[in-house]
């Protein structure tokens, strides 16, 4: 008998993005908000009784190379757990990639919790954390499936209750390389760390912004545009801006009059994923 799982694997936007330091080994220290919102993957698990490989197929079949970060995450739980069960998994890919939306870490995420359960292999949410941080710096997030203050490399997680926002997201016709950004000479990495009132209080920023502006003129178009409407930030180190509205109606519309030259939605804050209880 073959045992299937489905499960949504969600984006998410970072609030804000703080660079306070950089550590000898060359990560930077951060400080952020993740706001997990609505807009998701899917992926399909199906365990095959006769095979101990792992296969993946893919709606954009030039994401389904060996150095996915899906079937990483699947070769890094069966080297942690010694298991000898496969899987083949189908992605249906929806998020925006090399956008700052997190759509590879949340699915390297989704694939060690869906098969952690399909292979039996009794990890808690640390364990499966400590796996899915050697992947990526935010891949614990989608793990744990809450909201959350972030600290460290991104993996010293906190939730955090936020208000309920209904956020318009435009990704413009660019590729924003994160390597790129964060080794740049100009980017700051010293603001000085700050605490939730700050947050609150609205005295934040993301320090990637103005470089990827001046090295990206999509981005630059993009949020020029989003903010003739409601103030605009960029999520990570990019590509993709957004900006928030209370009212779902409002951020729908907006959604709808997206520039050609971009693509654009509306999704939903969450304050937990799916995951969350899986």
């Amino acid at each position: 008998m073959t045992d299937t799982l489905t499960l949504k694997s969600p984006a998410k936007l970072n609030l804000f993005l703080h660079i306070t330091g950089r550590r000898p080994d060359g990560y930077h220290e951060l400080q952020t908000i993740f706001q997990i919102i609505d807009y998701c993957d899917l992926l399909h698990f199906s365990v095959p009784p006769d095979t101990g490989t792992e296969s993946l197929q893919c709606s954009n079949p030039a994401l389904a190379g060996e150095d996915n970060l899906i079937l990483r995450a699947a070769r890094a739980l069966r080297a942690h757990t010694g298991s000898t069960r496969g899987v083949r998994i189908t992605l249906e890919k929806h998020i925006p990639m090399g956008a700052g939306l997190g759509g590879g870490s949340s699915n390297a995420a989704t694939t060690l919790v869906a098969l952690n359960q399909l292979w039996q292999t009794g990890l808690n949410k640390d364990e499966l954390c400590a796996i899915g941080v050697r992947l990526g710096a935010d891949v614990p997030l989608f793990v744990k499936g809450e909201s959350a203050w972030a600290e460290g490399i991104g993996e010293i997680l906190t939730p955090v209750d936020l208000p309920q926002k209904t956020y318009v997201v435009i990704t413009p016709d660019c590729h924003v390389s994160t390597a790129d950004i964060f080794s740049n000479q100009q980017l700051t990495r010293n603001t000085t760390a700050i605490k939730m009132a700050a947050f609150l209080a609205g005295q934040t920023r993301n320090d990637c912004e103005n470089i990827v502006r001046r090295l990206y003129p999509p981005v630059d178009e993009a949020l020029n545009w989003l903010n003739q409407y409601a103030p605009a930030r960029m999520t990570g180190t990019g590509a993709s801006v957004f900006t928030a509205f209370d009212r779902e109606d409002e951020a729908r519309d907006l959604a709808s009059r997206v520039p050609v030259n971009m693509k654009g939605f509306a999704a939903k804050g969450l304050q937990r994923s799916a995951l969350s209880g899986t």
